[in-house]
């Protein structure tokens, strides 16, 4: 198993859990974005740089995942393809994304689009509260936790 993180959006706190535990599970973790990122050095953790453009670095992410992979995205329609390839999905707040759920995701996602260009005020997401920060550490340790074990 890999970690691709579409970093162009990643929250900085995420991006730092994520470093800890690719160097405490020795997971490689490649941060995909159209702009330098700092990481600490470590053999786990690679910044994969792409040209700037529109889902550039959602391409790159989709032709390197492969089945078994981890993909961490805000993308609804990244994370649909990386499960068509047999990668899972997580979303910043810890939504595990899966073939179940996906096809819900992407409706209430066109649907709320449909909205915000009719002219109707939907208002964004919620800042990232520590709630949401344990709940993606969490489902992080769960998923790394199952592979680890498979390992052994």
């Amino acid at each position: 198993m890999k970690i691709w993180v579409d970093a162009d959006a990643c929250p900085v706190v995420n991006k730092d859990i994520l470093c800890r535990a690719a160097e405490r599970t020795k997971v490689i973790t490649s941060f995909v974005a159209n702009q330098p990122i700092r990481l600490p050095p470590s053999r786990y953790l690679k910044c994969i740089q792409v040209a700037k453009g529109f889902d550039v670095a959602d391409n790159e992410i989709v032709l390197k995942a492969n089945a078994g992979d981890l993909v961490i995205t805000g993308d609804i329609p990244l994370a649909a393809e990386v499960i068509a390839k047999g990668a899972q999905a997580l979303n910043h707040r810890g939504e595990l994304y899966t073939a179940g759920n996906i096809r819900e995701c992407l409706n209430m996602r066109d649907f709320m689009d449909t909205l915000r260009t009719s002219g109707i005020a939907t208002g964004g997401p919620a800042a990232l509260n520590q709630n949401d920060r344990q709940a993606f550490a969490n489902q992080l340790d769960k998923i790394l936790a199952i592979y680890l074990k498979r390992q052994a």
